[in-house]
């Protein structure tokens, strides 16, 4: 009887690749409703000219600020100090990579709620069955981006915290802190990017962290391709609309697999 892996649940690796799967298909609505995805791309372009020009900053003073965070290497040996410093600057780009991530989704969300609803809507209706209008209003929804936003930056800054210490250990600091941040990251997009779907259906933040569980590995493979992505400037102008796309058909299929769809007040 052939043993199998304590470790790697059956399946993980094809599920990962089906959660990249929702992407590809969001992407095939550039060529389906192009000037709906254009619309898209439009707030994405708006916020990420500005998140270029913050990361442009950063790069310019991540040696003053490197030292600044590392106030304890002041009396190190020159050799330590150096090391130490040098695991704190990458350190510190790969929490500024997870941070921008993730807040470039949902600062874009809030700027072009209009558009991105108007593709989720799109998705749905071109699926079946799709929840009635959420009629919230541009105010109040921009409102409730902002406070379900804020919500979610809270185990951002828990997570970016965490990648930060973890970086700074010499060596093999870099590859754990790229890793725990591709893979936090990602989940963190995931819950953000579903929002109009869960939201729609009545599902709170924290029940829609419930669902999306339901399908861990399909959801992390859908957060992280859009993570990588999103760390291509030129190229998260193209995948945010694509992502909102993705997330819809996700989020659709997620509440199936759980057999969780009907609509519940928020908590």
């Amino acid at each position: 009887m052939q043993a199998t892996s304590p470790t790697v649940p059956a399946g993980f690796v094809s599920e990962l690749f089906a959660g990249v799967g929702y992407l590809g298909r969001g992407f095939g609505m550039w060529v389906t409703s192009p000037r709906l995805m254009l619309l898209g791309a439009i707030p994405a372009l708006i916020v990420g000219t500005i998140y270029l020009a913050a990361i442009i900053f950063l790069v310019v003073n991540l040696d003053p600020v490197a030292t600044w965070m590392t106030p304890f290497a002041n009396d190190w040996d020159e050799t330590a100090r150096t090391v130490i410093r040098v695991a704190a600057t990458l350190a510190i780009v790969v929490v500024a990579v997870l941070l921008a991530a993730y807040t470039f989704a949902a600062v874009t969300l809030v700027v072009g709620d209009p558009f991105y609803e108007r593709i989720w809507r799109a998705v749905e209706t071109r699926l079946g069955d799709a929840p009635a209008d959420l009629n919230l209003g541009v105010w109040r929804s921009m409102l409730k981006a902002i406070g379900d936003g804020i919500r979610l930056l809270i185990p951002a800054i828990g997570v970016g915290i965490l990648v930060f210490f973890c970086g700074l250990i010499p060596l093999v600091g870099t590859p754990i802190a790229l890793t725990l941040g591709a893979v936090f990251g990602g989940w963190l997009l995931v819950v953000e990017l579903t929002g109009f779907a869960f939201d729609a259906r009545g599902f709170s933040v924290k029940n829609r962290r419930r669902a999306l569980k339901v399908r861990r590995a399909r959801s992390l493979g859908f957060g992280m391709a859009t993570y990588l992505l999103f760390l291509v400037p030129v190229a998260a102008v193209v995948v945010m609309p694509s992502a909102v796309a993705g997330a819809a058909m996700l989020s659709r299929d997620t509440l199936a697999a759980s057999g969780d769809t009907a609509a519940r007040p928020a908590k």
